[in-house]
């Protein structure tokens, strides 16, 4: 082939191909970015994208568990964190510690007995012997309390007692519930606590004397005066007096709780004093 017809052939294929455009090729579709700035990322809806090209199908069940996922969050309760500031407390037994509280704040506090022994326990016992109810017997394992109300006539409360033979426990406390009847009345109670202790032990009696005859009570106006201590009162004869705080009762009480086999006679008297 000469030099001419390879020109030829040359020139013949270079019209050829620039006669060819991109689109041409099978696979490759041509697209027109001019309208977006060099450098720019088109923005993609990835939602409308993945909307096209699910079938119908599947576009009613996302839906039912779209559903069934937002009725989920919403029945779900709303936990609290432990320990949170805002939360109240609304059991009963707050709000029935919190009255209590509240009623103890109320009430003012009781000043101190005076208290006086005197020798005279014969002259004492003489005389109790010949007033009616004077002499009594508080059996062993029993608790006697003299329930004495305020009255208006009266400033302040007296006592004086004193025993046979062998001592006993006294102690004095006031009740701030409002007084229903003015007359002194007395009650016997047993002791509930079995006593593993031998007969007459030394020494004041234990918390948990001091309360025997008022555990059963329950009673939250119940206000210490003189805790029970076992007295000498057969020795000599006890006595003392305390002014009125307010309106209530007062309750004295004789102990015999710990004896377990001896009896106790006692000789006592209660009155007001202006």
């Amino acid at each position: 082939m000469t030099a001419m017809a390879r020109l030829e052939a040359a020139s013949e294929l270079q019209s050829r191909l620039s006669s060819l455009s991109f689109s041409s090729f099978p696979g490759v579709t041509s697209k027109q970015c001019d309208s977006e700035p060099p450098g720019r990322l088109q923005s993609t809806n990835l939602t409308e994208s993945f909307t096209q090209s699910s079938s119908p199908a599947n576009m009613h069940e996302t839906k039912e568990d779209s559903a069934q996922l937002s009725k989920g969050n919403e029945e779900a309760p709303t936990e609290l964190a432990p320990g949170g500031g805002s939360e109240e407390n609304n059991s009963p037994g707050s709000c029935q510690l919190s009255a209590e509280n509240k009623e103890a704040a109320q009430m003012p506090p009781l000043s101190a007995p005076t208290t006086w022994t005197s020798a005279a326990v014969k002259e004492l016992k003489a005389k109790l012997r010949t007033e009616k109810d004077s002499v009594v017997t508080v059996y062993r394992g029993d608790i006697m309390t003299v329930h004495v109300p305020t009255v208006p006539e009266a400033k302040k409360v007296c006592w004086e007692f004193a025993t046979d033979g062998y001592d006993i426990g006294f102690g004095v406390y006031f009740d701030w519930t409002p007084v229903t009847s003015r007359s002194i009345t007395v009650h016997i109670s047993e002791s509930s606590d079995d006593e593993d202790e031998e007969e007459e032990l030394e020494g004041p009696l234990s918390n948990e004397d001091v309360e025997k005859g008022s555990k059963s009570q329950g009673n939250s106006n119940l206000a210490e005066i003189l805790p029970v201590y076992r007295q000498d009162s057969h020795l000599s004869v006890l006595a003392g007096s305390h002014d009125f705080p307010g309106e209530g009762t007062y309750l004295l009480k004789f102990d015999n709780s710990y004896s377990l086999w001896r009896n106790k006679t006692l000789y006592y008297r209660v009155y007001y004093s202006a």
